[in-house]
């Protein structure tokens, strides 16, 4: 089944390390060829750099605009069969400082697609949710954002019965922005002592390609309020920096569990996997409780936890490994 076949497509957050990690997938064709992509985003930049990486594709056009101004969503939602809805404000510690905006944009930002769907009948057949494992018993406030725009979204096919309304959830994309990967690389190659809160703390990881494929399948086979959730790795954080040093006479300062911070993340709550089924290789939580007797316990990191050996690999594969020729010499 391929959805995107003939379809026009809108990305909000669309020049994000996902937003852009789509693009380049749904321009390949290797889910289906779309009519036409469309890129929403706030930053101006950006937009340029991504439309010289694909300036021969006439298929792709971009839109300046944000998903707190509903003006802004009521025009780029036009001539739209298919959203993916990848804007957020999520670096932790900056919606802890600005919860008010972190709100505007996880939340309301959510809640103007919905009601300028429902108030003109616009005629989009599926929109696709990005959420995250801090979203599951949250203790931040991008967790409780994450939380309220998944509840939003699924909640809106109450209201909106001719457009199918799905999410993904999933933990840390591996070197995307914001995450903790690029922070140790730049204090490796500074020379600078890698500051760790806490070694023993667990986090699932997962690649752009995965996040993709989790969109792309939930796209496909994903049915009205389904939250699709991929089965996939988890490190702990001391792990981390020990392979990203590899070997180097590195420092390593702890300076103990941030606020807002969890020691180990769950992708699926004990109320919510009674709802979970197993769907081709993913987690499925349904609207209803129908889910399988054989899973019981709760989708906790530490039950999905990667040794060094297996994180150098991936590490590897995707490049990350510093090259010592980079790094500032020291006495």
């Amino acid at each position: 089944m391929k959805q995107i076949e003939g379809k026009r497509i809108l990305i909000t957050g669309g020049t994000g390390s996902l937003g852009t990690a789509l693009v380049q997938r749904l321009l390949s064709g290797q889910a289906g060829e779309p009519a036409g992509v469309t890129v929403f985003s706030r930053d101006e930049l950006k937009q340029s750099q991504l439309k010289a990486q694909h300036q021969d594709d006439r298929r792709l056009k971009f839109i300046i605009g944000d998903v707190r101004d509903r003006c802004s969503i009521e025009l780029a939602l036009q001539n739209v069969d298919v959203l993916f809805n990848a804007a957020a404000l999520k670096r932790v510690e900056a919606c802890q400082r600005f919860p008010a905006e972190a709100i505007k944009t996880n939340c309301l930002g959510t809640i103007h697609i919905v009601e300028t769907i429902q108030k003109y009948r616009l005629p989009v057949e599926v929109v696709v949710g990005v959420s995250s494992d801090k979203g599951c018993h949250p203790v931040n406030n991008y967790g409780a954002t994450k939380l309220l725009q998944e509840r939003i979204l699924l909640a809106a096919n109450e209201d909106c019965p001719h457009t199918r309304f799905v999410s993904v959830c999933y933990g840390n994309v591996i070197a995307s922005r914001g995450s903790v990967i690029p922070v140790f690389q730049e204090q490796i190659k500074a020379g600078k002592p890698l500051t760790i809160h806490d070694p023993n703390m667990t986090r699932f990881l997962i690649t752009l390609d995965r996040a993709v494929d989790t969109l792309v399948e939930a796209l496909n086979y994903g049915n009205r309020g389904e939250v699709y959730v991929p089965v996939t790795s988890s490190a702990t954080v001391g792990d981390i920096a020990d392979v990203l040093i590899d070997g180097r006479d590195t420092e390593k300062v702890y300076v103990g569990k941030g606020r807002g911070e969890k020691m180990h993340e769950v992708l699926i709550n004990e109320v919510d996997v009674n709802q979970v089924i197993k769907r081709d290789g993913y987690y499925v939580i349904t609207p209803e409780v129908q889910g399988s007797p054989a899973i019981k316990e709760e989708y906790n990191s530490k039950n999905y936890l990667i040794g060094k050996e297996q994180l150098r690999q991936i590490f590897d594969e995707l490049g990350l490994l510093i090259p010592r020729v980079d790094l500032r010499t020291k006495e």
